[in-house]
């Protein structure tokens, strides 16, 4: 006996929520991963801190060392929370889904209505719930940019301080190029007020 229209027209429907499901589950897989390399991350961390308190310990640029742990550990647990409230919502969004799928099959199979709006409401908060989680992992994500930034910032300034005297020279001939051409170079005939003021036109007179 073949399936009605009907059957298939509902079970399409029940389908159509799968999609965001398949979504969610990608989201919390590659979430459950970025918070096992916090983990990770805050365990390597402590380890180093343990390290400069050593009486063996290096001494060179140790505050700056120090000061660097102290704001990667507190990035990092603003990642570990950020993706721990995002998880929750992924999970959230997930069961919203299924519940979605459910109910369009139970609201055709009874065949009542007054409850049609049922799929549409859980539905919308299931989205809403993905959304949220979304927006969380955007903003751990520049989180992490940040933590990586001060840690290439902090191992530039110490391969500058152990560096030999000809590649430090070297160094800092490429940022004054660097900087000379960001700078603007003001146009013949123009001088430029001293604080940064707008160009001025020389007069001959």
């Amino acid at each position: 006996m073949l399936p009605t229209p009907q059957t298939l027209n509902v079970l399409s429907a029940m389908i159509t929520p799968a999609v965001l499901m398949s979504a969610c589950g990608t989201m919390i897989l590659s979430t459950t991963t970025r918070l096992a390399r916090c983990v990770d991350r805050v365990r390597s961390l402590s380890a180093g801190f343990e390290e400069m308190n050593q009486p063996d310990a290096r001494r060179d640029l140790l505050p700056q060392r120090r000061k660097m742990t102290f704001q990667l550990l507190r990035l990092v647990t603003r990642r570990a929370r950020l993706l721990q409230r995002a998880l929750m919502s992924l999970y959230m969004a997930l069961s919203v889904f299924v519940l979605t799928s459910v109910s369009i099959g139970l609201e055709t199979l009874i065949g009542m209505a007054a409850f049609s709006w049922v799929p549409i409401i859980t539905g919308m908060l299931g989205a809403s719930c993905l959304f949220y989680g979304s927006m969380l992992l955007i903003i751990e994500s520049r989180l992490a940019l940040a933590g990586t930034f001060r840690e290439t910032g902090f191992l530039w300034e110490l391969g500058k301080l152990h560096a030999p005297r000809e590649l430090r020279e070297e160094l800092h001939e490429s940022e004054s190029k660097l900087v000379r051409a960001i700078m603007p170079v003001p146009a013949a005939g123009m001088d430029t007020e001293p604080g940064g003021g707008e160009p001025t036109v020389r007069s001959d007179k």
